[in-house]
């Protein structure tokens, strides 16, 4: 499981203050007005962004100061992170050697990857030349080949239709299915949260609150999360 114990992200005029568990294996949503906090909390826990103060632990050990790199942790940025002068297969074996080196048994992985994100015979091909849907399969892919326990999503397929994006969603689903990853991921679309996410945090007024079955959340939607969706009093 995922603890934030006390934890407090601050810099001039913002403060994020998260106490909170997530638990194995679940498919969580962060949602709340732009500017609260969600991708910082994000690249807190991803260790691109140092806490004031409190812990963040995985699993009970503490990963509050280790770096990137060492955490349990693969996150998706919006730009999906693909290097452009390198083709997709070199970009994929990223995920496996920090040298994007193709011995044979890397080669394999990474066709196996493709052919699992749809992508069967794009290997030779640079991110220019893929399409939006298909650089996100890709930057999932590779997620896949690092096979991290914790899966952070950053919007990664907010530019997407919304047709295509509903379909990598599934496919994160399926992925995380099969892995056992926890996953958490930012959106502005109640719809996403609503079909990708068990739980929600809603993040909010200098605050990431414990998560809530997604379903119970927007039935009953608290203050802070009514006036994000335009409803009113609650």
């Amino acid at each position: 499981m995922l603890q934030l114990d006390h934890l407090v992200l601050a810099a001039p005029g913002f403060r994020l203050a998260a106490d909170l568990t997530v638990p194995q294996g679940a498919r969580t949503a962060l949602i709340g007005p732009s500017g609260a906090g969600k991708s910082t909390l994000l690249n807190a826990i991803a260790g691109f962004t140092a806490p004031q103060s409190g812990r963040i632990l995985w699993q009970v050990q503490d990963i509050t100061a280790k770096d990137p790199g060492q955490r349990p942790v693969t996150i998706l940025f919006q730009d999906q992170n693909l290097f452009p002068h390198l083709t997709l297969e070199r970009n994929l074996a990223l995920g496996l050697a920090p040298d994007g080196s193709l011995s044979p048994d890397i080669r394999a992985r990474v066709e196996q990857a493709l052919h699992r994100t749809g992508l069967d015979g794009l290997a030779q091909r640079k991110p220019a030349q893929l399409s939006g849907g298909q650089q996100g399969r890709a930057a999932l892919a590779r997620a896949l080949l690092r096979a991290r326990p914790l899966l952070l999503l950053d919007e990664p397929f907010a530019a997407l239709g919304p047709a295509l994006k509903q379909d990598m969603l599934a496919l994160v689903a399926e992925v995380a299915a099969e892995t056992g990853a926890t996953v958490l991921m930012v959106t502005h679309d109640p719809q996403d949260a609503k079909a990708f996410a068990d739980l929600t945090i809603l993040v909010a007024d200098g605050q990431a609150h414990p998560p809530q079955g997604t379903a119970a959340l927007f039935a009953h939607p608290p203050q802070a999360l009514a006036d994000y969706l335009g409803q009113g009093g609650s």
